[in-house]
């Protein structure tokens, strides 16, 4: 795990040099908290502005690694800092990650209630724009990708292994 540099302990709760709650624990490779003290896998930087471009690469690169809990933090960097109106395309984006994170830990049911949540807020946002590809994404296999995992879940799949059913954005 990386430096834990920047943060403080507070009482209970861990806290940024502006006061703020971060959780410093570190975390396995699906967001886990691990012990303290623990060798976990490094943590995503909160807050990053990237482009469009840079965001999709990056999450991709993440979700073939397995890693759909770190994946989810880049939209959600990507949600928070991008433009009002993609806000929902990146929510949706988000939680799909979060739908996968939530199935490779074996919670099938959360699992497919995020799956189908995110798949629905971007098919809402193609509808609202008209943009059915935004930055090259193919959001009608991402629905199809997303419906097929949240039915294998729920049949009692088990925890899936992240990498082998990570999505492909484009």
């Amino acid at each position: 795990m990386g430096s834990e540099a920047g943060r403080r302990s507070v009482g209970a709760r861990d806290r940024d040099e502006e006061g703020r709650a971060r959780n410093a624990r570190p975390r396995d490779g699906l967001g886990r908290p691990l012990p303290y003290g623990a060798d976990g896998v490094e943590r995503q930087p909160e807050g990053v502005v990237r482009g469009p471009e840079e965001t999709v690469v990056e999450a991709q690169a993440l979700l073939d690694a397995g890693k759909p809990f770190h994946a989810h933090e880049v939209f959600e960097d990507a949600w928070k800092s991008g433009p009002e109106a993609e806000r929902d395309l990146w929510r949706g984006l988000a939680q799909l990650a979060v739908g996968l994170t939530h199935a490779a830990r074996g919670n099938g049911t959360g699992g497919a209630r995020l799956l189908r949540r995110g798949a629905g807020a971007v098919a809402e946002w193609v509808a609202r724009t008209g943009r059915e590809r935004p930055y090259g994404m193919d959001v009608a296999a991402l629905d199809a990708w997303a419906v097929r995992l949240a039915a294998d879940v729920e049949a009692g799949a088990g925890p899936v292994d992240a990498a082998e059913r990570a999505p492909r954005l484009r």
